[in-house]
């Protein structure tokens, strides 16, 4: 071992035992730990006597395997360093500098990986090590303050592991065999067991644990609630777990930033169970915080999707909001009413029209394809409008729509001129582009709109280029192609 890994390790493993004595305090103050779930009969467990000899033993057993420690630094120093650098280096020499002054972050992961090692240990159906069950849930608990890094990531992988009381990383699904592999059938049929199994022990021991965070300070709310929303991912752990009433309990949280995180987990939940989703709903939109308004905002679209009609009365409120961010996520999710009743949608629309907050009128121009498309003749005259309205992002969309209805449905495109003319528009800015494009189609246009000239018609169609099967035959023009494309795909085809 070279001087400057012995540094470094003597370093991190000081940054180490500090860390595990502290996490064991501060695991140990929930007594007594949870029963483990898994024993075996002829050995049954022996609890501790009290934390101090928890801690005691953690330490001990950290000293005594210092052999361990060191196999465990190497693989996280492997994962962390920069791979900048040839395979045959030494990476406590070429980044000694980087990781010096990265001890704590080495420290928490490796503190995470004893964590692991205990835990598995814990789990081993064939000899489980009940002692490692009591040293591995007290660090797991001590080691859950920040709702960030290690404390989310590997955090929640150990809380899923407790839950299903299997050793981490080896409960998850195998692959189905396949044709390129030596042991496939093709005339098996073997029923698969897709999901995971809840272990009744387990999940007592995980609901003690999630109970300890859920009761604790606020960084330790926030990271229950990233742990609840992984485990939503799991729906055979969602009823064991009492994630729902967890969740209904945290949407009344006294602190905003907690109820806020809550909203993240509104899809899962209401598909989960949409009765109690959408209780969960109604009680996060009667919150008055603008964190809480905003992030029901945010997540409108996704409601729309799984509450449908009962998701419209939360857009009519939010529509009725002061804030800006609210009401720029409100309305760029009207067009999931068309989907429900386009009469409506396009009444909100035309109603939104006139809103004097610009981001919302800008927010109805993605859904202008959609509405002509439904819609062709106007009847509410959105287009004119919000071409009065003299916004450059919307007029921007509408010239590119108006545009291109001009080059293949020349009577459409007339219609929408007589609109704007009713209503007084001015149309210089329509004219401006088209004439850099389409100068002649423009001159006609202009003078038809001047009652100068007859209504252009559509070009007479550009007949498909048929192959001679002759490699030495003149290619098609460019502009024949393209207005081919412009004959067979309509105007609303952008």
């Amino acid at each position: 071992m070279g001087r400057e890994r012995m540094k470094l390790s003597d370093r991190v493993f000081e940054a180490v035992e500090s860390g595990l004595l502290q996490a064991m305090e501060r695991g140990t103050v929930a007594w007594p730990l949870p029963q483990p779930p898994v024993t075996d009969p002829d050995f049954p467990p022996i609890e501790p006597r009290s934390p101090a000899k928890v801690t005691e033993q953690a330490l001990g057993i950290l000293q005594m395997d210092r052999a361990m420690f060191e196999a465990n630094l190497n693989t996280v120093v492997d994962l962390i360093v920069p791979h900048r650098m040839n395979l045959s280096d030494d990476p406590f020499e070429v980044h000694q500098k980087w990781l010096h002054r990265r001890v704590d972050k080495v420290a928490e992961r490796l503190l995470f990986t004893v964590a692991t090692d205990w835990l598995a240990q814990a789990f081993d159906h064939t000899a489980p090590n009940t002692d490692r069950w009591w040293l591995a849930i007290a660090l797991i608990n001590g080691l859950s303050t920040v709702p960030h890094g290690q404390p989310v990531h590997q955090g929640y992988h150990l809380i899923e592991s407790i839950a299903l009381a299997e050793r981490p990383g080896t409960w998850h699904t195998q692959p189905d065999i396949g044709p390129h592999q030596v042991e496939w059938n093709p005339h098996a049929v073997i029923p698969r067991n897709t999901g995971v199994v809840a272990h009744d022990a387990g999940v007592e021991a995980a609901k003690w644990l999630m109970e300890k965070l859920e009761n604790g300070s606020v960084e330790r709310r926030l990271l229950l609630m990233e742990w609840v929303r992984l485990l939503l991912q799991r729906p055979n752990l969602v009823e064991p777990l009492g994630l729902t009433a967890l969740l209904l309990r945290r949407a009344s949280d006294t602190e905003p930033e907690v109820a806020a995180r809550v909203t993240l987990c509104l899809a899962k939940a209401i598909e989960f169970d949409r009765n109690t989703g959408l209780e969960l709903a109604q009680r996060l939109h009667q919150r008055k915080e603008k964190l809480l308004r905003r992030g029901m905002a945010d997540v409108l679209t996704r409601m729309f999707r799984r509450l449908e009609w009962d998701a419209v009365p939360f857009l009519n409120d939010m529509l009725k909001d002061e804030d800006e961010g609210v009401l720029a996520a409100a309305s760029a999710t009207v067009g999931d009413l068309r989907f429900l009743d386009s009469e409506l949608w396009a009444d909100t629309m035309a109603e939104l029209a006139t809103h004097p907050l610009p981001i919302v009128r800008r927010n109805l121009v993605p859904f202008l394809r959609d509405y002509i498309e439904q819609y062709p003749e106007d009847e509410r005259r959105l287009l004119p409008q919000l071409w009065q309205d003299g916004d450059e992002v919307v007029r921007t969309r509408m010239r590119e729509l108006l545009m291109r209805m001009e080059e293949v449905s020349p009577d459409h495109f007339a219609a929408r001129l007589n609109d704007f003319r009713e209503q007084g528009c001015e149309l210089e800015a329509l004219w401006e582009p088209l004439t850099h494009r389409r100068p002649e189609r423009s001159s006609l246009w202009q003078a038809w709109f001047a009652g100068e000239g007859e209504q252009p018609t559509s070009p007479p169609p550009v007949p498909a280029p048929l192959s001679d099967m002759d490699d030495s035959g003149e290619l098609p023009s460019v502009e024949d192609a393209y207005e081919l494309l412009d004959q067979e795909l309509g105007f609303i085809d952008d």
